[in-house]
């Protein structure tokens, strides 16, 4: 219900009149503010759909795995915060909204708090939100001092009397605070721990709707009150997003665990929607705003597309987790007999992720690589270093993404089972299936009929005119034509060849059979071996094992190889044992020492947690003191 809500009322408000809300009495001094634009509208709608489709799956799911009632009453909360955030008109309202996402995630993240595992991601989690909250926090605050008012709409209308040296700490602030909230690196330590422990529906909603929530944040802050800015706003962004992007898909294609491998492509297509922005940036401060337009097309077409396969595939892993309990992909394997239907879902999703022709995520990744390709460079040498240099990242992240699906799907579902859970699989009930099928209608819309949101974006575009200008953006109808420059693409007329080309196939073949000899029946060459076994086929290890060797400077994986003698002889080997573990580097050298630091100082403020009102009014007390002295 909560999800239709938000769907209906982001529609409306992006092909309708702004909606406004002053509620005075629920918060003190400012009340609660709620100002919905077609900005705002495109990320409340979409938060809406994959909440529709997630609550549907959510039925079966809980019933299959006994979820508690206490999770069951938070997930709607959640749902609620992630919706009020792109409605919150002033900056009070916004963080109110931003922590009570933050809170309901966290409780939801530990649904299954007895395992270790998961209480490790639930501190991780905890404190890499908190920290980035302190970053959100104050730069919301400068900035609703310096603009004159709490609302955003005041803000807007003082952003020109701020100086250079705010705009830039703020701008800075934002990046950090909302990008650690997108999973951007090096801030999404997070995001491969919490969102694999999560509940699959849980998982779902984080990786499809809540990291929206921190790139809503940077196009609201940074693009639309304080942008363009300088040049070195859009490439810092374009940095961010570049390395995010590799580093991301680098670590998907090398995971086992089918989650974290979907996580790490979250952090990978936030990356790339990053990077358009900061591409959409850069154009629009080097005086292209027709090219910044493509861009940003492409970034919120993306972010869009993201949503619809990163559902899909998330509840169709939780399908997968539910049947056999698994989630690491060498155990798993001959699903798509077992479960067909699950089978097919996640490989509409991974597709998507793969941005290849027909796929979800396609048309947005061209788009974004026509920006790039097509932008001015005659006059600006940044911008003419800068556009190749993303190309290549763009390309080299398609190609590692492709590598990643095709093994979590070939490996995951196809061949032979590699265990007894996985040989014992069935297929979801009807209400996780229903889900995946809302999730998968969407995925085929993007792919095939992208110009059912033309209109939708152009609402949007019309509303950033320090990026955009007045510039339209592309014009999405049968063939996808781009403004100003030579460019188009038809994704329908891919699907109706495509189309044609299979019956044609299936004709002439049913047409051969006929003029075809009687068949010999004869064994079938196996190399020497009657009938092929699990451990003949490729493993996810093993797929993946050529990029690790490629990439051994950047994954830097801990090998370790056992050699057994036998007690006879000392040249005699009973067994090999070869573990290789593969962390990540980033969290291993940062964030570990960030974590074990924080939990020491939690250790020593409990202390101070006597049980004492008296002593608790003397904190307050001093801390109210402190406050008047730093205003004063």
């Amino acid at each position: 219900m909560l999800g239709a809500i938000g769907l209906a009322l982001g529609l409306s408000v992006i092909f309708g009149e702004p909606r406004q809300l002053w509620i005075g009495w629920l918060l003190p001094l400012v009340g609660v503010r709620l100002d919905l634009d077609p900005l705002g509208g495109i990320f409340v709608a979409a938060t809406g759909a994959v909440a529709i489709a997630v609550g549907i799956y959510a039925v079966g799911y809980a019933k299959r795995e006994h979820w508690a009632r206490f999770p069951l009453i938070t997930l709607p909360l959640f749902v609620a915060g992630m919706l009020l955030v792109p409605a919150a008109g002033s900056v009070t309202t916004f963080l109110l909204a931003w922590e009570l996402m933050a809170a309901t995630s966290l409780i939801l993240v530990l649904s299954e708090h007895r395992r270790a595992a998961v209480r490790t991601a639930g501190v991780f989690y905890a404190i890499m939100t908190q920290l980035g909250f302190v970053a959100i926090l104050v730069a919301l605050v400068v900035l609703s001092a310096s603009g004159g008012g709490d609302a955003f709409t005041t803000i807007a209308a003082n952003a020109d009397s701020l100086t250079p040296g705010i705009r830039n700490a703020i701008f800075l602030l934002t990046v950090l605070g909302f990008g650690s909230k997108a999973g951007l690196l090096p801030l999404h330590a997070w995001l491969p721990k919490a969102h694999p422990e999560a509940p699959s529906p849980v998982s779902a909603l984080m990786s499809a709707a809540m990291v929206n929530m921190g790139i809503y944040g940077i196009i609201r802050i940074d693009l639309q009150l304080l942008g363009p800015g300088p040049h070195w706003w859009g490439l810092t962004l374009m940095i961010f997003g570049a390395v995010s992007a590799v580093f991301g898909v680098l670590q998907a294609s090398v995971s086992t665990d089918l989650k974290q491998l979907l996580a790490y492509s979250t952090t990978e297509n936030m990356g790339l929607i990053t990077l358009a922005l900061g591409a959409a940036m850069l154009l629009a401060s080097s005086g292209a705003p027709t090219v910044a337009a493509i861009a940003l097309t492409a970034a919120l077409l993306h972010l869009l597309s993201h949503a619809a396969f990163k559902t899909l595939g998330f509840l169709a892993a939780g399908s997968v987790l539910a049947a056999t309990g698994l989630r690491d992909l060498d155990k798993l394997g001959g699903l798509a007999r077992r479960m067909p239907v699950t089978t097919v879902m996640f490989g509409i999703a991974a597709l998507g992720a793969s941005g290849l022709p027909l796929g979800a995520g396609f048309v947005s990744e061209w788009l974004l690589l026509q920006s790039l390709i097509h932008a001015p460079h005659d006059s600006i040498t940044l911008v003419a270093l800068a556009m190749p240099l993303s190309v290549g990242a763009v390309a080299l992240t398609t190609g590692l993404g492709i590598a990643a699906m095709v093994k979590a799907f070939g490996v995951g579902f196809l061949a032979r089972p590699r265990s007894a859970a996985a040989e014992a699989a069935r297929e979801a009930p009807m209400s996780m299936l229903a889900g995946m099928t809302l999730a998968a209608a969407a995925c085929v819309v993007f792919a095939v009929a992208p110009a059912l949101l033309s209109p939708a974006l152009q609402r949007v575009l019309a509303v950033l005119p320090t990026v955009g200008g007045d510039s339209a953006g592309p014009q999405i109808d049968t063939i996808l034509r781009l403004p100003g420059v030579a460019g188009s693409i038809s994704p329908a007329l891919l699907a109706a060849a495509l189309a044609i080309a299979v019956l044609l196939a299936l004709v002439l073949a049913r047409w051969g059979g006929r003029h075809r000899p009687p068949a010999m029946v004869t064994p079938l060459w196996a190399c020497g071996a009657d009938s092929l076994s699990p451990r003949m086929q490729y493993t996810a290890t093993s797929f993946a094992e050529p990029l690790q060797r490629v990439f051994d400077d950047i994954l830097r994986p801990d090998t370790n190889v056992e050699v057994t003698h036998f007690a006879e002889s000392q040249y005699l080997v009973e067994k090999v044992t070869y573990q290789t573990l593969m962390a990540d580097p980033v969290e291993q050298r940062f964030y570990t020492p960030v974590v074990r630091a924080v939990t020491v100082w939690a250790h020593l403020v409990r202390r101070a947690h006597t049980g004492s009102v008296h002593l608790y009014l003397a904190y307050g007390a001093a801390g109210l003191l402190i406050v008047l002295l730093v205003a004063r």
